[in-house]
């Protein structure tokens, strides 16, 4: 969600602003300017039901700045949080919805040492952390849903949601699970400080159309009507500039509650001491359209008293065996088709990281010559599965270690053999993703028995093996210009790897990202931000893709000059890579932590490069360094992929 930003939804409004047609999507000229629906008649119609994961953005910034970017405004707020709450510097304090973070920076500004803000967008987050590290203030703001945003039970004194945060789902009962999830953070008799529009004026005296100046350049233009139940108001907004045109045409909505309704709405949800503080009015410095942010309750709760946790929480399974590859057999994939020092010291490095986990004790097994045997005489209570190189360091039977523990009834992390299964084949994965409308590249399946001597028109193209992993048979060649390239280096993948179906496959030549999600669908997940690969700094006469070199071949400039980055993407396309992303991990029936990879066609759209189940799970990879942009070390994603598995177990069993 977003934050007190989004405060002023009813007329200058909750804010943010991408253009959206009946079904939320963007719609544009051909020139590229968002286009105006027009009249609308029904207001409520349009309504994307998920508008606020997409508003909240610089058009945001711009249209309620005379509220959200006024420091005079935030720290007279910041006063009545203070006083209402009655905070001290060290208490622990969660800026829920905390936008660009105003609110969250004042109170480190004026010296409280543990304050932490989360939000939805990823625009204002990213905002917010620019914003404190300019300051050089310590406050951790992270991207999050306030219905089940990441936290440890009882970890906080105090949470504000500021600036109308409350009330932007569709369904009432997603308001309760607000007020559940913050319950949950706060500590026995810690307090909830809300800051919400004032229903019952509201419905009285919200401006049906309006319109501002909100500089020399650009105006927006309001409209407002109740839903048909009265609950919500439902606002319209259409931003224009005076040279480019229309800039957005979006919608939104906000709860409308009264007293009484809010009152009884956190007592039910279990809150004691329920208090209102009266009415808040805000005054701007154009001080014209205010919309929701014109009058406003101030609530504060406090959460009820919990029972003592125990002193030791319970570890469903503390013993944990660690299956790897064998360092003592050949593997086709890594380079010289054998372990080399670097493998030996990610090993090593794995158990490093492992060591702080002391809820846990670790074993680790390598030797697949005693592996069946090992097993089945003294079965593991849980093993954590990351022999990702296959049984016998054999990649076509990486599904058969999951498929043996399967057998002996040993629970363990990650994929089922199903699933590894399925996206081994990434003509099979390409299938499903299509059935799900996630878009990929065009291509052609040329069989292992197909002779006929034709491939794809579409050029350039990436010619890649249909099955397997570690980017075997992608060099820099992979890449044709030509039917006769193309028919060449089909030749030479034939040689290599005899007997396998080969893609012949649109090359994409824009960004390319990766997405990581740990947890499960339906229990709890967190996506991980964006990797961007990196091109930047490899010679221009090689074709910008990951290949073997890049991952097997120091010698190589693919491994030298290939870096990776957290992704720098308009909010749009990463709720795109993020809706694919979970769209497949629940298709495809992933469990635990997946990896997605993603490139970007010519004309900007991002297509399916490949899915990941059980992906690289060494410290310099992908994986970890996305949770490293989350400021996670990567002991934190072991612990995570851990207790993810853990936990999805104990919940089947329930």
């Amino acid at each position: 969600m977003s934050p007190q930003q989004k405060g002023r939804a009813a007329s200058d409004g909750q804010s943010q602003r991408p253009a959206h047609n009946k079904s939320g999507l963007k719609k544009r000229h051909f020139d590229g300017a968002p286009r105006t629906l027009g009249p609308v008649s029904d207001l409520e119609r349009h309504l994307p039901p998920e508008w606020w994961s997409t508003l909240f953005n610089a058009i945001y910034l711009q249209t309620d700045g005379d509220v959200v970017e006024d420091q005079l405004i935030t720290q007279q707020e910041v006063d009545l949080v203070v006083e209402l709450c009655g905070l001290e510097k060290s208490d622990r304090v969660l800026d829920l919805c905390c936008g660009q973070g105003r609110h969250a920076i004042e109170l480190a500004t004026r010296g409280f040492e543990h304050v932490t803000g989360v939000d939805r967008s990823r625009f204002l987050i990213r905002l917010a952390r620019r914003r404190a590290r300019r300051a050089s203030l310590s406050v951790r703001f992270r991207e999050g849903d306030a219905r089940r945003f990441r936290h440890v039970e009882s970890s906080f004194d105090t949470v504000i949601m500021m600036g109308n945060s409350f009330g932007y789902f569709e369904s009432a009962d997603d308001d309760a699970q607000v007020l559940l999830a913050v319950r949950r953070a706060l500590r026995s008799g810690g307090t909830l400080f809300l800051d919400l529009a004032d229903g019952d004026w509201l419905r009285h005296h919200f401006e049906d159309r309006s319109w501002e100046w909100i500089d020399a350049q650009r105006f927006v233009c309001r409209e407002r009507k109740l839903s048909e139940d009265k609950g919500r108001l439902i606002s319209r907004e259409v931003v224009v500039d005076a040279e480019q045109g229309v800039l957005a045409d979006q919608f939104y909505a906000e709860r409308l509650y009264s007293r009484e309704a809010i009152a009884a709405l956190l007592e039910r949800c279990g809150y004691l001491n329920v208090r209102l503080h009266g009415d808040y009015a805000t005054q701007s410095e154009r001080n014209q359209d205010l919309g929701m942010m014109a009058r406003r309750l101030l609530v504060t709760a406090q959460a009820p008293k919990k029972a003592a946790r125990p002193k030791v929480t319970p570890v469903p399974f503390p013993k944990v065996t660690v299956l790897l590859g064998d360092p003592s057999l050949p593997d086709p994939v890594k380079r010289d088709g054998r372990f080399n020092p670097e493998d030996l010291e990610t090993i090593h490095k794995l158990r490093e990281a492992l060591e702080p986990l002391s809820a846990y004790t670790f074993q680790l097994i390598a030797q697949h010559a005693t592996l069946l045997q090992s097993l089945r005489s003294n079965p593991p209570d849980f093993v954590l599965n990351f022999c990702d190189e296959g049984y016998q360091n054999n990649p076509h039977r990486e599904l058969h270690v999951p498929a043996l523990l399967e057998l002996l009834d040993i629970p363990y992390t990650g994929a089922s053999p199903a699933c590894l299964g399925l996206c081994y084949d990434k003509s099979i994965v390409r299938a499903v993703a299509m059935a799900l409308d996630v878009p990929v590249p065009l291509e052609t399946y040329v069989a292992a028995d197909d002779f006929a001597g034709t491939v794809a028109s579409v050029m350039p193209a990436l010619l890649k093996p249909a099955q397997g992993d570690g980017s075997m048979g992608i060099t820099e060649q992979a890449v044709v210009f030509s039917p006769g390239q193309a028919l060449d280096y089909l030749a030479y993948l034939r040689e290599i790897l005899p007997g396998r179906p080969v893609l012949v496959q649109e090359f994409l030549p824009g960004a390319e990202y990766s997405v990581g999600i740990v947890g499960n669908i339906g229990i709890g997940f967190t996506v991980l931000p964006v990797l961007e690969v990196d091109y930047s700094a490899l010679p221009p006469e090689l074709p910008r893709l990951l290949s073997y070199a890049s991952k097997w071949q120091p010698e190589s400039p693919y491994w030298t000059h290939i870096k990776y980055r957290q992704a720098r993407v308009a909010e749009e396309a990463h709720r795109l890579l993020t809706d694919y992303s979970l769209r497949l991990f629940e298709r495809l029936d992933c469990r635990d932590y997946a990896r997605f990879d993603f490139r970007t066609a010519a004309n900007g759209e991002i297509k399916l490069l490949d899915v990941n189940p059980n992906p690289g799970w060494c410290w310099d990879g992908k994986l970890n360094l996305m949770a490293s942009f989350d400021g996670l070390s990567y002991t934190d994603l072991l612990r995570m992929i851990i207790e993810t598995a853990q936990a999805r177990l104990s919940a089947h069993r329930r």
